[in-house]
C-alpha cells in the first residue's frame, strides 16, 4: 500500500512537468541523487543501493556508492535527452523505492560525450566529433602538494595533451621523501596497515574533482586501476577486495564523461596476480559499469592478448614500435582495434635508459606511429631542483617535444574525420592516410633532396588535382608547393603528376609532405568521394 502511495504521488508530481522543480542537467552530463542512510556498522559491506533509470526507451541499472556520514550517491550520465525516471533499489528501507525524474536538455558547447572506438582504429566522441589522441602521462600528480596539483592543470591547459594516464591509487617515490601523500584510499594507519573494506571517501572526493578539472579542460582521464609498484599494500588485496574495490570506483568515476579505465600499468610486473586474475577484473569492469568507458591494459615484458573481448582498445609499452614508421602498423592487424603506444620512453636526461629520449626523438615517434594510423603518448622525464618530474608528479614540462606535438595535434585535426589510415602498408610504408582525398609522409630519418610525387592506386583516377605542402615536424612550419599536380596512371600500382614533376626537400630529417585533393574551386577536398 504504501509503495501504490508513492507511486501515485510520483505520477501526479510527473504531471506538473519543470514546474514542480525537476532537475535539469545536459546529456552527457553527470546526474547525481544523494540521500541519507544507515551510517552504523560498515556499509561498505552491508548496504546495497542503486538505481534503475528510463527514459521510456532505454532502461540502465546504476550502481550506488557509499560516501561517508551516512550519505549515499548515485551518479548516472544520461546518453539521450528528454524526461528521465528512476527508481532506487537496496537492501535497506530508508533507500529503497525512492521515485524521481529529471530532464536531460541538449548538451552545452563544447559537450562532445564520452570517447569512443569508431571506424575500428579510431576514435570519436558520442556525437561523432574525432578524437586525435596526443596523450601524456603524470602518474602520481592527484598525490603531490596541492599546489604543484593546481600548477599541473596551469601546464595542461595550455599544452597539447587531450588524454592523461595516472594512477589511482599512491605509489611511493624519492620525491615523497619530502611529503607524505595527503590522502590515502582507505581507512587505516599509513603506510601498511589498512582496512581494505572501508574506504576513505575524502580521497575520492578530491580525486573526482581533479578528474572534473581535467574533463573542463577537455582531457581525457586515462585512469589505472592496479600499480605493481604500490608498496603500500594495495597491490597484495586479495580477490574479494580487488573486487569491492573495482566495483567501488566504477560506480564513484563511471559517470564521468572523460574517463578511460587502464586496468593497469605494466599488468604483468604486479607478481600476485595472474592472467586469468586480470582477464576476472576486466570482465568485471566491463560488468559492473552501466556507462562503457573505454578499457585497457599496459604491459611490461609480457604484451597482453588484447582480443579479448572486455579490452576496446590497445594500450601499448614499445618504444621500438614507433622507432620506424612501418613496425606501429603491425598490432593493427593482429587486434584490429586502436592502437595507442602510451608509453614509447620518455623525453628526459636521466640514468635510466627508458627516460633519456631527446626531444627530436619524442616527436619522431610521434610522427612513425601518426602515419601508421596509431596513436602515441608523451612522457618528460628531467628533475628541477624545485621538482621530481612530470611523468611522476606533474608541475612544469621541462623538454623540447610538446610545442611540436601541439604542431602535430593541429595536422592531425586538419586530417579527415575517419582517421589516417596505411595507404599501401606492405610497401609504402611511410605513408598514412585517405586512398584518394589525403596523404600525409613522413620520411623519418632520412634527409631525402627531392620526392617524387606519386600516389598508389586506391582511390585514384586519372585527372584528379591535388596540392602538396611541405612539413617541417620541428620547426613547425607548413610550406605549400606551387601549382597543383593532376594524376596519370604511371603502372599496375601507382600515380604521377601528368608533368612528372618532382618536389625539392630540404635534406633535413624529420620533414613531411601532405596531399589532399582539391574540387574545381581549388579547396581541399575534404567531402569529395575519393573516385567522383
Amino acid at each position: 500500500m504504501k509503495y501504490i502511495c508513492c507511486f501515485i504521488l510520483f505520477t501526479l508530481t510527473a504531471l506538473c512537468g519543470v514546474a514542480a522543480g525537476f532537475s535539469t542537467i545536459e546529456k552527457w552530463g553527470v546526474f547525481e541523487l544523494e540521500l541519507k542512510g544507515p551510517a552504523g556498522g560498515n556499509p561498505f559491506l552491508e548496504v546495497r543501493f542503486g538505481a534503475v533509470f528510463t527514459d521510456g526507451n532505454t532502461t540502465v541499472t546504476v550502481p550506488g556508492f557509499y560516501d561517508g556520514d551516512g550519505i549515499y550517491k548515485i551518479r548516472f550520465s544520461p546518453g539521450a535527452t528528454g524526461d528521465w525516471r528512476y527508481e532506487t533499489k537496496s537492501n535497506r528501507w530508508e533507500l529503497t523505492g525512492k521515485l524521481g525524474k529529471f530532464i536531460v536538455t541538449s548538451p552545452a558547447s563544447g559537450n562532445h560525450g564520452p570517447v569512443q572506438v569508431q571506424n575500428t582504429f579510431h576514435f570519436a566522441y558520442a556525437d561523432g566529433t574525432p578524437f586525435k589522441q596526443v596523450g601524456t602521462t603524470i602518474y602520481n600528480w592527484t598525490d603531490a602538494p596541492e599546489e604543484l596539483q593546481e600548477e599541473t592543470l596551469r601546464t595542461l591547459a595550455a599544452s597539447p595533451f587531450n588524454k592523461a594516464r595516472m594512477l589511482l591509487t599512491p605509489q611511493p617515490t624519492p620525491y615523497q621523501n619530502h611529503f607524505a601523500p595527503p590522502r590515502w584510499p582507505f581507512a587505516g594507519t599509513p603506510p601498511y596497515a589498512w582496512d581494505f573494506s572501508r574506504f576513505n571517501p575524502d580521497y575520492f572526493r578530491h580525486f573526482e574533482n581533479r578528474i572534473r578539472q581535467l574533463s573542463d579542460l577537455g582531457i581525457q582521464a586515462d585512469v589505472i586501476l592496479f600499480n605493481p609498484y604500490g608498496k603500500f599494500g594495495f597491490e597484495t588485496m586479495d580477490a574479494v577486495a580487488d573486487e569491492r574495490y573495482v566495483r567501488y570506483v566504477v560506480a564513484r568515476l563511471g559517470a564521468y564523461r572523460n574517463i578511460w579505465w587502464s586496468l593497469a600499468n605494466e599488468y604483468d610486473f604486479l607478481r600476485t596476480k595472474t592472467e586469468a586474475d586480470w582477464d576476472r577484473l576486466g570482465n568485471l569492469v566491463q560488468e559492473c559499469d552501466p556507462h562503457q568507458r573505454l578499457r585497457s591494459i599496459h604491459n611490461g615484458a609480457i604484451i597482453y592478448d588484447h582480443g579479448k573481448s572486455w579490452i576496446t582498445h590497445v594500450s601499448m609499452q614499445n618504444g621500438a614500435a614507433v622507432e620506424e614508421p612501418g613496425r606501429a602498423e603491425m598490432y593493427r592487424g593482429v587486434w584490429r582495434k586502436p592502437v595507442v603506444y602510451d608509453e614509447v620512453k620518455y623525453e628526459g636526461v636521466t640514468q635510466y635508459r627508458w627516460g633519456n629520449l631527446t626531444g627530436q626523438e619524442m616527436v619522431h615517434r610521434f610522427w612513425c606511429g601518426t602515419v601508421a594510423g596509431t596513436y602515441v603518448g608523451h612522457g618528460d622525464y628531467f628533475t628541477t631542483v624545485e621538482e621530481d618530474t612530470w611523468t611522476s608528479f606533474g608541475g612544469k614540462l621541462s623538454g623540447q617535444s610538446a610545442p611540436r606535438l601541439a604542431f602535430l595535434r593541429k595536422v592531425l585535426e586538419e586530417s579527415p574525420a575517419q582517421g589516417i589510415d596505411p595507404i599501401d602498408k606492405w610497401q609504402d610504408v611511410n605513408t598514412g592516410g585517405v586512398p584518394g582525398l589525403y596523404y600525409l609522409t613522413y620520411f623519418g630519418q632520412a634527409t631525402p633532396l627531392e620526392w617524387r610525387f606519386r600516389l598508389y592506386k586506391n582511390g585514384v583516377i586519372d585527372g584528379q588535382h591535388y596540392q602538396v605542402e611541405i612539413i617541417d615536424t620541428w620547426d613547425m612550419s607548413i610550406t605549400p608547393v606551387e601549382g597543383e599536380f593532376v594524376t596519370k596512371k604511371l603502372d599496375n600500382y601507382h600515380y604521377v603528376d601528368v608533368a612528372e614533376r618532382v618536389v625539392k626537400l630540404s635534406g633535413k630529417p624529420g620533414m613531411a609532405v601532405r596531399v589532399r585533393r582539391i574540387g574545381q574551386d581549388g579547396k581541399p577536398a575534404a567531402t569529395v568521394l575519393p573516385n567522383d
